[in-house]
Formats: structure tokens, sequence, C-alpha cells
């Protein structure tokens, strides 16, 4: 039982001090309780507190308990056959004498402590943050599957992949119609290359441990390397992996994901410029993009498409065809 002081306790304190002074019957009365319960806590009272306590009511009998016997004929079992199984030592138990159910042979041998204790795993003590010294120092990259609201096709299945810097948050999006090494493959080629362009050489990509970017806890490939671990190696790139369910490793394209996500399933009503899903200016979205835009009876809708070719043509560095590009009304 515990030790601390209950509200309760506290009650019966007062009570037995009142009782004490004017008599029974007429704390009786004051505190509205029956003469049987004072005189049943007068009888437990020695002046303290906890002697006021609430004590267990778990019986120390039962007529059914295991036997003296049975005991010791569980324990010499147990200890000639300590690696035996309950069921089978339950069974080798029926057949000296022993009739009582494996529920009831579970609970002794528990209250007994015949049963190994499990092992207390170490506490995990997170690493602190390693801040990036300069650009492309390390990239991250994942993938998320593109919702199918944004998709003009019902039919159409697209993944997008996201590479983030950590040092200038520089962004880069893909979109491919599987998800697989083959796509990560490509993907890294053409994230690479786009890097190049802006002058930041990749040093560092880091990924989870999806079958898409290696095959750590694949079954039967887990010795071969994929299709995108040996374009990594073959562009001079170092693969890190992170921490088997911890995609916090991985925070900053995680969270711009659930950010797109976000964007995708919401309506905006502040603006009535296209907005795309990827929110950065330096993004690249290839071979399809989605993105918001006003209601397709607006007045502005050719102003707006022309504006936004004229920035994708800006972004891809050639014109796209805006039949791949899902409208979605405000």
């Amino acid at each position: 039982m515990s030790k601390s002081i209950t509200q309760d306790m506290r009650y019966r304190q007062s009570l037995m001090q009142y009782a004490a002074k004017y008599g029974v019957s007429r704390a009786s009365r004051k505190y509205n309780k029956s003469r049987s319960y004072i005189y049943f806590w007068k009888a437990r009272w020695d002046g303290s507190m906890a002697s006021l306590a609430c004590q267990s009511r778990r019986p120390h009998h039962h007529p059914n308990q295991h036997t003296e016997a049975e005991l010791k004929l569980i324990r010499d079992m147990r200890r000639r056959n300590p690696t035996l199984g309950m069921v089978e030592l339950w069974h080798r138990l029926r057949k000296r004498g022993y009739t009582r159910c494996p529920e009831s042979l579970f609970r002794v041998m528990r209250k007994l402590g015949m049963f190994p204790q499990p092992k207390v795993k170490a506490a995990y003590k997170a690493k602190p943050y390693e801040q990036m010294q300069y650009p492309g120092q390390r990239v991250q990259v994942d993938v998320k599957v593109v919702p199918m609201k944004c998709l003009t096709n019902p039919e159409e299945r697209l993944y997008q992949y996201t590479a983030i810097d950590e040092y200038t948050r520089l962004r880069y999006l893909g979109a491919y119609p599987e998800q697989s090494t083959y796509s990560s493959a490509d993907f890294l080629e053409k994230m690479v290359a786009w890097f190049k362009r802006r002058g930041v050489r990749v040093e560092c990509v880091q990924t989870d441990n999806g079958i898409e970017f290696t095959n750590r806890f694949s079954t039967n490939k887990k010795n071969r390397l994929t299709r995108f671990e040996l374009t990594a190696a073959r562009l001079g790139i170092l693969h890190n992996l992170i921490r088997p369910y911890t995609p916090r490793h991985n925070g900053k394209v995680e969270r711009s994901h659930r950010e797109d996500q976000k964007h995708s399933t919401t309506h905006i009503v502040s603006s009535l410029l296209p907005i795309l899903v990827c929110s950065s200016l330096h993004t690249k979205i290839a071979p399809t993009t989605y993105l918001c835009a006003p209601l397709p009876g607006s007045p502005r809708k050719k102003n707006l498409l022309l504006s936004l070719n004229l920035s994708l043509y800006k972004m891809f560095d050639k014109p796209t065809n805006a039949g791949n590009l899902r409208m979605k009304p405000f």
C-alpha cells in the first residue's frame, strides 16, 4: 500500500479526535457516519495517521490454493528442466499427478519467480545535431506519394522525390510513375547535375532505409547494392542511412513533405496567384507538377496560365505543357 497521506486519512483522523473528545454518538451525528464505522476505525487507531490507512483485503488463505506437495513438485520439475517450455512442463506434471490447469501453473510460477526477468534496454540518447559547414556537405532525400486529387488522370500514380541541402535549404523535386531504385538513381543523377549548375557539389546523401534506396533490411538481397547505391558510388557521393524507425533524423525533408501534404489538402483563399505546392524559390519539378489556382471560370485564368508557363519556363529552362498540370479550385 502507498505510504502517502490521503484525504480520507485526514478525514478519519479528524473523526477520531472528535470522537475521543465528545463521544461516539455525537461524532456519528456530526460526521454522518454510523457508530459501527467509528468503532471499526477506533479499534485500529493508535494516535497516528498511518494507522488509518486502508489495508489490503486480500485473503491469507484459499481453499483451492496449491498445496505444499504441489509446490514442491513444481520446484523440483523446474529445477531439473530449467529450459523446458511451460506447456511441456505442465504436461509432465500431469503425468505425476498434477491436476491444475495451465493458467494456475503460470500464476504460481510467476509468483515463485521462476520466469527470467526481462532485460532492461538502455535508454537511447540522441546525439546532438551536426551543423553543416558548407553547401552540399549533406543532402537529405526522401519520397512521398502524390495525392490523387492533384492528378488529372485517376489511373495515374506519381511519387514525389525531394532533396534538401541541409546548409542552404536548397530544395529539388522530381516526380516519377514508380517508387523504385531505378527512379531513385535517375533522381540522384538529375539532382546532382541541378546542384552543380548552381555551384554546389554534393558530397553526402542521407536517406531512410526504404527498398528504393538500400537493401539493408532485405531478406534475399542484403549483400547486393541497389542501383541508387551504385550510382552514388559512381558519382563519388557518400550514402548515409539514418537510424531505423527514426524519421526525425531526416527531419528537414520530412517537414517539407508535411507542408506539401498540407497545401495539397487545404483550400487557399487569400491569394489569386498560382501557388506551387513546393513553395520554394529554388525548386524544380519533373516531369509533372501539381498546383492550386482560382476556379476554372475565373476571368484571370488565361493570365494565370500565361504567368505560370513563364515561371515554369524559367524554372525548367524550357516550356512546360500545361496539360500535365492539375488545377485545384480555392
